[in-house]
């Protein structure tokens, strides 16, 4: 018997530095929100990256070598899409004024690089904003999500036009 996940797939469109480029994404969460699976591939091109998570932060490639310089991340953050703020907020559940310090496993687009990323998130408002830190910069922003958590208004970032 196979366990029930979430599957979230997306493509994003995107220039940085003046250099257009396209993804492909597909994130498997368990029904707790724990990622277990990242996969983000170029369009266009032969390279990509695959990351599987036993859901308790402990990571393999896909080659299945283990990443220990990814553990204790539970979540992801796929830097091109909001998307990977949702994982996080449905997962910690935070009430009105409470915050949460978390490990993100960053993913820089179109580099694939990969690192660790520290953050905060922080309920402003229960099932309608949160803030968004950075702990290693000094990046902060307060986003607007709709009520399955899904990201609204990322301020001069993302804003969901449907």
């Amino acid at each position: 018997m196979q366990s029930k996940v979430i599957v979230a797939e997306g493509v994003v469109l995107a220039s940085q530095g003046g250099r257009a480029f396209g993804a492909l994404y597909r994130i498997e969460s368990d029904l707790d929100w724990r990622v277990r699976m990242i996969c983000v591939r170029l369009i266009g091109a032969d390279t990509g990256i695959e990351l599987a998570s036993d859901g308790a932060g402990r990571w393999r490639d896909g080659d299945r070598v283990a990443r220990p310089d990814l553990d204790a991340a539970i979540d992801v953050d796929l830097s091109a899409t909001p998307f990977t703020n949702t994982l996080p907020i449905r997962r910690l559940d935070l009430k009105e004024g409470q915050s949460a310090d978390i490990r993100a496993v960053y993913v820089q687009l179109p580099e694939l690089t990969v690192t660790i990323d520290p953050q905060r998130y922080t309920c402003l408002q229960r099932g309608r904003r949160y803030r968004y830190e950075s702990l290693d910069s000094d990046f902060v922003k307060d986003i607007e999500i709709d009520s399955d958590g899904l990201v609204v208004a990322y301020p001069e970032l993302f804003k969901r036009v449907l």
